[in-house]
């Protein structure tokens, strides 16, 4: 008998949409009402949060943290039910921390419980069916939708009201659900994983667009109001010139500054050598983070500064 432990947090696989089409919390989370028909499976259901997940933070993702930590071990899987909005947020975050290494499984529903199509139930069964899987174990903390099994660390949500909106760019999915058994195409590299006990700091994310210059509110920023900033590059990492003695004043007040992409596919690098380009970025300092988005890059950072991490050792864990 496998021993499951399922924490819901809210999101819209536990709404229902009025008369209007306006969606809502619930009072009491539908998803905990329903019944499980899956042989060899006990299920302890808990709700850890009722919050539409634009109100989750990295304080509610740190609670999550520490809440598997601490009971984890006593299970053979783990489901999170989790709104799409911040979902691959959360899954990022947690995929970096600590935890005991047991099928750990992130879903949830673009469509409320009452509307037509809903996919939470489904998504739910199918998370609980990978949550049990030998095959799941060992993978780190897993996105299922849509019967897909993603990475925490690559899937992202592409489509604003689509049931197939998790997607991962460049890779694609780790697996896929079948009818009776999973199939895994490959494995997520591996992860340094911290455990911290507290989540401080601000750390925005700024997007890099044409004509970008020094009346941007990069100049409205200072390293005694933020604790590090994400810029969100052109292409392979460039900016436009006018934007870069901000970032090198940034950068000489010690504030850690990390560079992304805003391209949907593909990695940041240092190559264009021109005033602005990436190679120039990286020469002042600005470290360059492979294969994360921009919120995932500011969890990434966020995460290292709380677990104490500076100078080199800050500079080969961002950009590793």
């Amino acid at each position: 008998m496998k021993q499951i432990l399922v924490l819901h947090t809210g999101g819209t696989i536990s709404m229902q949409a009025d008369a209007d089409g306006k969606v809502f919390p619930n009072q009491i989370n539908p998803m905990s009402q329903i019944g499980v028909d899956l042989d060899n499976l006990q299920l302890t259901v808990r709700d850890i949060f009722n919050l539409p997940s634009p109100h989750i933070t990295p304080k509610h993702m740190l609670i999550l943290y520490k809440h598997i930590k601490n009971e984890g071990a006593r299970y053979d899987g783990i489901v999170i039910t989790h709104g799409t909005d911040t979902l691959e947020e959360t899954a990022y975050f947690l995929d970096t921390m600590n935890l005991p290494d047991i099928p750990i499984i992130i879903t949830g529903a673009m469509r409320s419980t009452n509307e037509v199509g809903s996919d939470g139930i489904y998504n739910y069964l199918t998370a609980l069916r990978v949550a049990c899987h030998d095959k799941a174990r060992g993978k780190g903390i897993l996105v299922v939708m849509n019967d897909e099994i993603h990475a925490a660390k690559y899937v992202t949500k592409t489509h604003t009201t689509n049931i197939a909106t998790f997607h991962t760019p460049t890779h694609g999915p780790l697996g896929v659900v079948m009818k009776k058994d999973l199939l895994f195409f490959k494995n997520a590299e591996p992860r340094v994983r911290f455990d911290i006990d507290a989540i401080e700091g601000n750390v925005p994310i700024i997007k890099a667009y044409a004509g970008m210059g020094d009346g941007s509110i990069l100049s409205f920023l200072s390293a005694d109001k933020i604790q590090g900033l994400v810029v969100e590059a052109l292409g392979a990492g460039n900016i436009p010139p006018l934007a870069v003695p901000e970032i090198k004043k940034l950068i000489a007040s010690g504030l850690p500054v990390v560079l992304v992409s805003r391209c949907f596919n593909g990695i940041a690098e240092p190559v264009y050598g021109y005033e602005g380009g990436g190679a120039m970025l990286h020469e002042a300092g600005v470290m360059f983070v492979k294969e994360l988005n921009a919120p995932k890059a500011r969890l990434k950072l966020l995460i290292a500064l709380n677990a104490g991490l500076t100078g080199q050792e800050l500079r080969d864990y961002i950009q590793g």
